[in-house]
Formats: structure tokens, sequence, C-alpha cells
């Protein structure tokens, strides 16, 4: 997923800070607005924030700090927190715009849906937005020995952990959001029943393309669990950067390509398939994902909300492609299939 956080519509993000001389904001300051709340509680909060943001509304969800502190597992029975910012040269609107969201949620606390916290306001500023988001992201444990650690954290590693070092920057892919768990977790399946260093290459390790490869958090992680040659292909350049920024961080550069680009790839067969999509574009492409597979190979498709996993079903069999596992995290859905011998 994107880094956590919401834009702000010239392309920056606000960073904590107090206000300009004589109470005077400046012209880069924005009034942050925050919510902890229910999980189920977080479609109607930020339905009120979206009314009034034009920067959107961001969704951080709780945790719980594992190892001494060191890091962090998503805990989906926790409050999330809900941001917004608005633009705060004019101290006026802002407030007016605060006072009416607070109003909004109070109505909100009365029906009882769930809990909601009280809104919390700060003034923040542009300057260093670029990293404020990272203090949301924490060190993440993925199956039973995959460890995402962003790269401005510190991780005190254990015996058999593989460590992927991410910078997601505007990437999608830092390891938070279900759909990119169960990829994880659905490739070190595939270290330990041996398919990544076996394959069918030549060296006699697996060929792998990530489609949508977003940060190349997936083709990096097979890399380091034994894969060997790697693609990545995604139609944002900026993925493509980060993607080929972060292979050089863990030194699988020398395996992993990164093109801007989608399917055909035309570097086909591979051996192994990781497509982390929508539901919707996993069924488009159902037959050009079967046909990057060479027979016998494996296909892992996750980003599909339990409501649309039949139809993605019926495309994959529909392309030739057989089912073999089912694996879901909540609302989301990863299906494991495998193409037939012919």
């Amino acid at each position: 997923m994107r880094s956590p956080g919401a834009r702000s519509p010239g392309g920056a993000a606000p960073a904590a800070g107090g206000t300009g001389a004589g109470g005077d904001p400046g012209a880069d300051a924005w009034l942050e607005l925050a919510v902890t709340c229910d999980p189920e509680a977080v479609e109607a909060v930020s339905e009120i924030f979206a009314r009034i943001a034009p920067g959107g509304v961001s969704v951080e969800p709780g945790f719980t700090l594992v190892d001494e502190g060191l890091g962090a597992a998503v805990d989906p029975a926790a409050p999330a927190t809900v941001r917004a910012y608005l633009p705060a040269r004019d101290a006026g609107p802002a407030r007016a715009s605060a006072a009416a969201v607070e109003r909004a949620l109070g109505h909100l606390q009365a029906f009882g849906l769930r809990e909601i916290g009280e809104l919390r306001t700060r003034v923040v500023h542009e300057a260093d937005w670029a990293s404020a988001w990272k203090r949301h992201v924490g060190v993440l444990r993925v199956g039973h020995g995959i460890v995402i650690r962003p790269t401005w954290r510190r991780h005190r590693r254990r015996a058999g952990d593989t460590v992927l070092a991410m910078d997601p920057g505007m990437a999608f892919g830092t390891g938070l959001h279900p759909t990119t768990r169960l990829c994880l977790a659905g490739i070190e399946r595939w270290a330990d029943e041996g398919l990544l260093a076996r394959g069918g290459a030549r060296d006699g390790t697996a060929r792998l393309l990530d489609v949508g490869c977003g940060s190349g958090i997936l083709a990096i992680a097979a890399g380091l669990l034994g894969a060997g040659e790697l693609l990545g292909v995604d139609p944002d350049p900026i993925a493509v950067e980060a993607t080929l920024a972060n292979a050089r961080r863990n030194r699988v550069a020398r395996r992993l390509r990164a093109r801007r680009g989608s399917l055909p790839s035309g570097a086909g067969p591979f051996d192994l398939v990781a497509a982390n999509l929508i539901a919707s574009l996993l069924a488009t492409l159902a037959a050009d994902l079967a046909a990057e597979l060479r027979p016998g190979g494996r296909l892992l498709a996750s980003g599909i909300f339990v409501d649309r996993e039949a139809a993605v079903r019926q495309a994959l069999e529909g392309a030739g492609l057989r089912v073999l596992r089912r694996e879901a995290e909540g609302d989301w859905v990863a299906l494991e299939a495998e193409r037939g011998e012919r």
C-alpha cells in the first residue's frame, strides 16, 4: 500500500510545527484533524472528514508493540486513527470546518456507533512532510520468518529471520495491508515447499514475475528466500524507481529487473507469478497471468475482497488455472493457483 498519511493538494504533506510570528500559522501551514475510533466506525468518520479535507483522509490501523517495543503487529481489533488536513493560512475558515467536523462526530457518538474519541487538532507545516509519515510505520513480522524493517527503524534479528529493508516512499507495498501480508505469507510457503530454490531455470532457481510490483516487496522477499531471476512490472514509474532502489538496499539488484508496463511481460514463461492487484483487474488479466506461467507454474493472486472471490475464481479457472489454496485475513482473500501441465 502507499505510504500512510494524506497528501496535500500541492503534493507535499504536513509535518509537526508551531505557528509563525505573531500567531500567523504561515503560508505552508495545515490544520491536522485526528480522531481515534473503533474499526467499525472508521468508514463513517472518514466520510465526515472527507467533506472538508481537500488533501484526503488517512487511516492508520491499530498496532500492538512486540519484541520489547522494537516491532509492531497490526491489531485488527485495536482502535484506528483517522486523520485529515485543512489549509490553515486563513485560520477562521479552518476553525469553522473543524467545528463542523466536531459537531458531526458528536452526532455519531450520540448514535452509539461503537467508540469514537474526541477530535484532536494541531497546526503542522509542509517543511518535513516527506518524512513525517514515517513515525507511523514500524517493524512488522509476517509469517514465521519474514521481517519488514523500514530503513529508518532498528531490528534485533532472530535466528531464521529474513529481513527486508524497505523504503516504500510513495509506492505501494509496505507490508501493512492484509493483501501484501497474504502475498508474503504465500511466498514464504513457496520457499518452505522448495519452489523458490528448485524452480525450472537452468541454475535450479525459480523465475518469478511480480505484477504491479509497487515497492518491490514481493519480488525482493522471493529473492531473499531463494528465487533466481526476478522481474517486476508496474504502470507507475514511481513504483519502478522504488522497486529498483529497494532491490539495491536488499542486495538483490543483480537478479531483479523492473520496468514500466503490464501484461504481457514478453519475458515469460515464469515458474511463479505474484499479482497483488484488485479483483476486477485479476479477473480481466486472468488469461494473461496464465500465459506468463510455464506448465505446472504457480500463481499467487491477492487483493481480492471477499465478495469478489467467486468472480476471480471463475476467471482463473476459465483461463486454465486450478485453484489449490485459499488464505484470508479479515475481508481480504488470496488464491494460489497452478497452470496445468499441458
